[in-house]
């Protein structure tokens, strides 16, 4: 998503955290946008998603940020809960095998239900449980390169590359969306999607909470 004002050319990007539950998604979310981490946080109920800025170019980019809210749990992560991403994080816990193992699924679900520019970052999550490591480097940085993604490792509790991650899919949807010329210029308030007329991202459809701090 992008709008123009008169002043200057702002953009609104739309990132959702996908994975398995308990990879820590939301811990990572709350931990880049409030710096706080919850070791005994439950699974997440009701949407949340926080609006971070940053600029680039001189250009004001806000980010939306979206968590899974739990459905994960029961593999139903809905269309509208990807509507109108232009990012994605799709998170595994490197110290359980089992959720690098359904990345590709989550991969096939994020392609089915978004642009096919979608940014994509491939994240291994609790990086600080690195004596009990399931999943070594080496085999995530050849699935990220194999399928056309970045790769980071981060630890949401001692807060290690967490900012960097969001940071980086952040400029990378920047460096993509700015190469291409806006379908139309549309003001702050009409909300428009790049190239189509949905709303931001299934808003209508969902009720957030955006208060929730807890483990994906």
């Amino acid at each position: 998503m992008a709008y123009n004002d008169d002043k200057s050319e702002d953009y609104l990007f739309k990132v959702v955290l996908i994975g398995d539950s308990a990879v820590g998604k939301s811990n990572l979310l709350s931990r880049y946008a409030r710096n706080e981490f919850n070791l005994n946080s439950k699974a997440t109920i009701g949407v949340e998603f926080q609006t971070q800025s940053m600029e680039i170019d001189g250009k004001e980019i806000k980010a939306q940020i979206w968590d899974t809210a739990g459905q994960e749990r029961f593999r139903a992560v809905t269309s509208a809960y990807y509507r109108g991403a232009v990012g994605a994080l799709i998170v595994y816990d490197i110290s359980r095998k089992g959720t690098f193992d359904n990345v590709g699924r989550w991969l096939d679900e994020l392609r089915v239900h978004s642009d096919a520019s979608v940014v994509v970052m491939l994240v291994g999550n609790k990086c600080d449980l690195d004596n009990i490591r399931e999943v070594s480097q080496e085999e995530a940085t050849l699935l990220a390169q194999n399928e056309k993604m970045s790769f980071i490792e981060t630890s949401a509790m001692d807060a290690t590359n967490v900012t960097n991650a969001f940071q980086s899919v952040v400029k990378e949807i920047y460096r993509v969306v700015s190469k291409k010329p806006l379908t139309s210029s549309v003001s702050m308030k009409s909300n428009t999607v790049l190239g189509s007329s949905q709303r931001l991202a299934g808003i209508d459809d969902i009720q957030p909470k955006r208060n929730c701090c807890s483990t994906g």
